[in-house]
């Protein structure tokens, strides 16, 4: 048991897939526009890590070394499905924000790098644990990015104006807004690293 809780901590602050392994840093930077996003990105994301870890996991044995890239990223498409078609059917608005960066998790670096370096060596449980860990710690980088951008850019935390007189710095809510955020949040969490805080 203690072990599967350091695969599922590892995932969330030691190899944080954003802040620390500098994976899915593209749908990151797309869809940090709101924290309504950042989560609803999130959640999808985590189910895709978890039933892929967990299937890859399982056919480990019976699929053949060089074909398993192409099995993986099927196991990983039938997982996008199910997830864009759950958030069709009861969150269209939020489908509608997230637009391509949904089917997009297919080709996410972090997913297919966990099935290719950890799933199909390791047990469905461990798996299970990781595809979780790493699903949050995602998650909770896509907040505090959308936290910060929808805020300071636009005066709001999911659509609720906070500060009635407060002047949006625009610029958070454009593309350069998001390279200057997660730069510098990458350059804290490297500072902390680095003193092993």
């Amino acid at each position: 048991m203690k072990n599967l809780f350091a695969e599922f901590l590892k995932g969330i602050i030691k190899e944080n897939p954003t802040f620390v392994l500098a994976l899915g840093l593209c749908p990151t930077l797309a869809v940090s526009t709101s924290v309504t996003n950042g989560l609803g990105m999130g959640i999808a994301a985590t189910f895709v890590l978890v039933g892929s870890n967990i299937i890859v996991s399982l056919i480990k044995n019976i699929v053949p070394a060089r074909i398993r890239i192409p099995c993986f990223i099927v196991v990983i498409a039938t997982f996008v499905t199910i997830a864009e078609l759950t958030m069709k059917a009861y969150s269209p608005a939020l489908n509608r924000a997230l637009g391509i960066y949904v089917p997009l998790i297919v080709v996410n670096c972090m997913v297919l790098g966990r099935a290719e370096a950890y799933a199909q060596k390791q047990t469905a449980l461990n798996s299970l644990f990781d595809g979780l860990g790493m699903g949050i710690g995602f998650t909770l980088a896509l907040i505090l990015i959308s936290g910060i951008r929808e805020f300071l850019g636009a005066g709001t935390i999911m659509g609720h104006n906070l500060i009635k007189s407060y002047e949006p710095a625009f610029v958070l809510g454009m593309p350069s807004g998001a390279l200057l955020v997660i730069g510098l949040l990458l350059g804290f969490f490297n500072v902390l690293k680095s003193k092993k805080i």
